[in-house]
């Protein structure tokens, strides 16, 4: 079976409907609901998010979108820096229909791929305990740092 590719994408402005989407979608954000599932993103919010992200990202913060060969987005890849973890933490959601066939292998390892060529030496990701994508970021080389009742804090070295 062919690999389907995965293309990264800096989103326009207009494009912002859909991480107000996957933001808001009960399936794709049940992996959150240590942290209280949906989050909302108001399109009144679109703007000053998208200043920080994507127009004075200050080489702190990452933000892309992946889409499949059809052109389709199927997820968002991020990372930022954290004063608390001292190190970037991870941000990697595929929208539900597109998990399970492949996709999160590939947008991981772009992701690390794209970290590294951005100077970026360790990422960083704290998962809910009973989130499935703890084994996916383990076959990727995240090693486990620490964990409390509630996470556990993964790190690769890039």
């Amino acid at each position: 079976m062919k690999e389907k590719k995965l293309v990264l994408y800096q989103p326009e402005y207009q494009d912002l409907w859909f991480r107000q989407m996957l933001l808001g979608d009960e399936e794709t954000m049940s992996y959150n609901h240590a942290w209280g599932g949906t989050i909302p993103f108001p399109e009144e919010d679109w703007a000053d998010w998208y200043d920080f992200w994507i127009v004075n990202h200050e080489d702190k913060r990452y933000y892309r979108y992946l889409k499949d060969e059809e052109d389709h987005f199927i997820g968002e890849i991020a990372y930022h820096y954290n004063e608390t973890v001292k190190g970037f933490m991870a941000d990697v959601i595929l929208y539900a229909p597109y998990r399970g066939k492949g996709y999160g292998h590939q947008a991981l390892e772009m992701f690390c791929s794209i970290a590294k060529k951005n100077g970026i030496t360790a990422l960083y990701d704290d998962i809910a305990l009973d989130n499935p994508a703890i084994v996916l970021f383990k076959k990727h080389g995240f090693k486990e740092e620490y964990r409390t009742a509630e996470i556990i804090m993964l790190k690769k070295e890039l």
